[in-house]
């Protein structure tokens, strides 16, 4: 079993060892599919696996990149005087586990997540990381872990990247809030609608979150999701969301939706 987990690590040499880490990584790659096991297969919701994390792990990525390009200090570079790849490497691997308590259970997932990623983490920075190093880097990565669920606080940069970017992974009906596969309700109609994210550089903010829907039943997914992480990251300054529908058979409640 082998998934592909592609991430544009660029120059950044800790983080393309550590994701050559993550491809060979057996183990981890089983967990990635017991997770979807247990959230597809057994409880009927929607993916939490393998391509899951690498969407969110890009994302945060891109997100990160975005804010620091504006001049956002990232938490591990204030706090620890540490590097701009330092943090490229908390998001990443912070998006890489974050969902791995799934394997557990769905309640209080994010804290057998924070558990499960211990043995993880200490091997995937090893010799990369110097111990002291690790150990900052293991709990800037487990914050991340535990704070993209309610009611935890993401007090980091880097935890509201990964929250934020957990929420957008809502394309072509990769819903974050869970819905039973085959019922017709709200959160189906409103995932189903969301057809493009993208996230740019923006004008009135750093960053511009682009949301195109082909029905207005896609603001529920928004409003219900992506408004509240955006407003709990501590990175609500920096992020203009812009939702479009594009759909032209429906008559229109609404042509914009912002945030």
């Amino acid at each position: 079993m082998s998934y592909v987990f592609n991430i544009p690590y660029r120059d950044n040499t800790k983080l393309k060892h550590i994701v050559e880490k993550v491809r060979a990584d057996v183990k981890l790659q089983s967990f990635w599919k017991c997770a979807n096991v247990m959230a597809i297969e057994r409880l009927g919701y929607t993916d939490h696996g393998p391509t899951h994390v690498k969407i969110v792990a890009n994302l945060a990525l891109k997100l990160l990149r975005i804010l620091v390009g504006t001049h956002v200090t990232p938490s591990v570079v204030k706090n620890y005087g540490m590097r701009n790849e330092d943090a490229e490497v908390v998001v990443v691997l912070g998006a890489i586990f974050h969902d791995l308590g799934m394997i557990v259970t769905r309640p209080d997932h994010e804290k057998y997540s924070v558990l499960i990623a211990l043995e993880f983490l200490e091997k995937l920075l090893t010799p990369i990381y110097r111990e002291e190093e690790r150990a900052i880097i293991i709990s800037e990565v487990l914050h991340a872990i535990v704070a993209h669920e309610q009611p935890n606080k993401p007090l980091t940069v880097e935890a509201g990247v990964v929250g934020i970017a957990d929420a957008l992974d809502m394309e072509a009906g990769r819903a974050r809030i869970p819905f039973k596969s085959g019922k017709i309700d709200i959160h189906a109609v409103s995932a189903l609608s969301i057809e493009k994210v993208e996230i740019l550089e923006g004008e009135e903010k750093p960053v511009t979150i682009k949301i195109t829907m082909s029905n207005s039943a896609g603001v529920f997914q928004i409003d219900e999701l992506l408004k509240p992480r955006i407003e709990k990251s501590g990175l609500q300054n920096y992020i203009h969301v812009v939702a479009e529908i594009t759909g032209e058979k429906e008559r229109k409640i609404l042509e914009k939706f912002e945030i």
